[in-house]
């Protein structure tokens, strides 16, 4: 099986990833990956400089660094493609801020990401404790509003994760059809693409992000989708692409996308 590029690669400038750039490439050159991209943590822009948690995400100070390692890891491996882009945090009333801090980057695509519910950030283990005073279905809402936000911002080119409200295996009771349908279709009106990303097969909720439902929903209103691995670790790489591809396929998707400069270009689903 060729597989799609593999569009998120994390490096040790995020503070929770290990392993060199270098050794991230060899194991997609092993795979037979062509093309993958590097997508670090964006700087916490929407926090104060004293209030950023250590360990989340670059510091400004690394930006120029982190642009210079994938620059030069292109040049050091001929044989495969490799795209630079940002993983960036979106924040409700912070979209100037984020646009001013993206607009001068040399990126290929940027990666939307909801990692925080009014200042919670509950995909942190750390606070996993907050679930159980949460109703899980009213959670789920808020965080689905959240991803519609983002995409209707018109910020990002790509969703990362789209359902990562389930990282701990907190599913609500009731049918999520309608909320997921309402999400789908705001997506849809903002042309931006969904990644079906395999590092929820590696948490409790033991699912790839998005579940089968929502992407099937992704298929039927032309929502287009790349893959990611959310690599933190050189092993990681491509990890669970196998499964990714027959989702994507048994749901009726025929096409994934790529990006340059931002501009995106559909090749065939193999």
């Amino acid at each position: 099986m060729k597989f799609p590029a593999d569009y998120h690669l994390h490096t040790m400038r995020c503070g929770h990833a290990s392993g060199s750039i270098e050794e991230y490439l060899k194991t997609a050159r092993e795979l037979g990956l062509v093309e993958v991209g590097f997508s670090d943590h964006l700087p916490l822009y929407f926090l104060p400089t004293e209030q950023r948690e250590a360990g989340l995400a670059m510091d400004e100070s690394e930006l120029a660094d982190y642009f210079g390692d994938v620059i030069r890891a292109r040049l050091a491996f001929p044989d495969l493609t490799v795209k630079l882009g940002i993983e960036a945090d979106y924040m409700p009333g912070m979209e100037n801020q984020l646009v001013n801090v993206l607009k001068d980057m040399p990126l290929d695509y940027v990666l939307g990401s909801v990692h925080y519910i009014d200042g919670w950030g509950f995909d942190n283990p750390d606070y996993i404790s907050q679930y159980d005073s949460m109703d899980i279905e009213k959670l789920y809402r808020r965080y689905f509003q959240l991803l519609k936000q983002a995409a209707l911002s018109g910020i990002f080119d790509i969703l990362a994760h789209p359902d990562l409200i389930k990282k701990f295996g907190y599913f609500p009771a009731r049918d999520m059809t309608q909320v997921y349908e309402d999400t789908v279709q705001a997506i849809h009106a903002s042309n931006v693409c969904i990644e079906v990303n395999t590092a929820g097969l590696r948490v409790p909720a033991r699912e790839i992000y998005p579940t089968e439902e929502f992407l099937q929903l992704c298929c039927r209103y032309g929502v287009p989708v790349t893959l990611g691995s959310d690599a933190h670790k050189p092993e990681q790489v491509g990890w669970g692409f196998a499964e990714a591809v027959k989702l994507l396929k048994k749901v009726g998707y025929r096409e994934t996308v790529l990006f340059t400069e931002r501009q995106r270009k559909f090749i065939a689903l193999e």
